[in-house]
C-alpha cells in the first residue's frame, strides 16, 4: 500500500494519511481483516510524528474502519466502502468551501440544493 503526502498542502498531514487508506479500503486494495502497518512504523515510512499517524489511525476507528488495540495491530473491520468514500468526499467539499470562503451553512444550502 502506498501513501503519499503532500507535507506543503493545506491538508493537515494526518487528514491525508486518513483519506488515502479509506481510498484504499474503499477501492478494495486494503480488504477486511487486512493488518495495516503498526504506526510507529507508519509514521517513520512518511517521515512524520507518530501522533499524526495515530490521529488517521483513530479517526478511522471511530468511523468503525479500524480496529486499533495495543498488541493486536491496527486491523481493518469495515469495509466502508460507500460510506469511506462518502466521508473522504464530503471532507474534500468541506475543506474546498473553506478554501472558496464559504461558510458551513453556504455548504449545506449548496446541497439542498443539488439534491
Amino acid at each position: 500500500m502506498l501513501i503519499v503526502i503532500d507535507a506543503n498542502g493545506p491538508t493537515p498531514l494526518y487528514a491525508q494519511i486518513a483519506s488515502q487508506l479509506r481510498r484504499a479500503i474503499g477501492e478494495g486494495k486494503v480488504r477486511v481483516g487486512e493488518r495495516l502497518p503498526a504506526a510507529r512504523e507508519l509514521a517513520e515510512s512518511l517521515a512524520v510524528n507518530l501522533h499524526t499517524v495515530l490521529r488517521a489511525y483513530d479517526e478511522l476507528r471511530s468511523e468503525g474502519v479500524l480496529d486499533v488495540r495495543r498488541g493486536r495491530g491496527v486491523v481493518v473491520v469495515g469495509a466502508g466502502g460507500d460510506r469511506a468514500r462518502l466521508v473522504d468526499l464530503a471532507r474534500t467539499f468541506a475543506a474546498e468551501g473553506a478554501r472558496q470562503g464559504l461558510a458551513l451553512k453556504d455548504l449545506r444550502k449548496l446541497l439542498v440544493d443539488v439534491s
